[in-house]
C-alpha cells in the first residue's frame, strides 16, 4: 500500500467536489451548512495552493490541506477527507501523524476544526487532539507537540 500526495490542480476540481459530497454532505447536513455545488467549491478553493491530492498506489483517494503560520509558530489542518471506500486503511491517521511530527521538530501547535457530530473527531482525540473552543456546532482541537 503506497500512500503518497501530489499537489492538487484544476484538473481535480471534479474529483474534490465528489469527494466532500460523499464525506462532509451528512454532517453538513445534519447541522444545517449549505451544501450546494458552489459552497463545495468555495471551500475546496479556500488555501487551494496548499491542497494534496492523497493517492494510494497511485489513484486518488483522498484530499490533504494544511497551512503554517511561522508568526505564531502554528499548523492548521484545513481539511482532511478519504474517500469513503478507503477509510479504515488508516490513510487519514498516516498523514495526520505525518503533521505531527513535522509540527514536533519544531514544537509547533497543530490544530484544526471538525463538526462535532462528524465520526472523525474521534480520530483526532484518539490522536492527541483536545477540544480548545466550541463555535455552534464545530469544534476546535489543538495538539501541542
Amino acid at each position: 500500500m503506497d500512500i503518497s500526495l501530489r499537489r492538487a490542480s484544476e484538473e481535480d476540481i471534479p474529483f474534490l467536489l465528489s469527494l466532500r459530497d460523499q464525506t462532509m454532505r451528512q454532517y453538513l447536513e445534519e447541522v444545517g451548512m449549505p451544501t450546494s455545488a458552489e459552497e463545495y467549491e468555495k471551500r475546496i478553493r479556500f488555501e487551494f495552493s496548499h491542497a494534496k491530492i492523497v493517492e494510494l498506489d497511485g489513484k486518488p483517494v483522498g484530499l490533504f490541506k494544511a497551512t503554517y503560520t511561522e508568526e505564531l509558530n502554528y499548523w492548521y489542518l484545513v481539511q482532511i477527507q478519504i474517500s469513503p471506500e478507503f477509510q479504515g486503511l488508516k490513510i487519514g491517521s498516516k498523514l495526520i501523524l505525518n503533521l505531527i511530527a513535522k509540527a514536533a521538530t519544531t514544537k509547533s501547535k497543530v490544530g484544526l476544526s471538525v463538526i462535532e457530530t462528524n465520526p472523525a473527531k474521534q480520530l483526532y482525540l484518539r490522536l492527541g487532539f483536545e477540544v480548545v473552543k466550541r463555535s455552534g456546532d464545530e469544534l476546535l482541537l489543538e495538539l501541542q507537540t
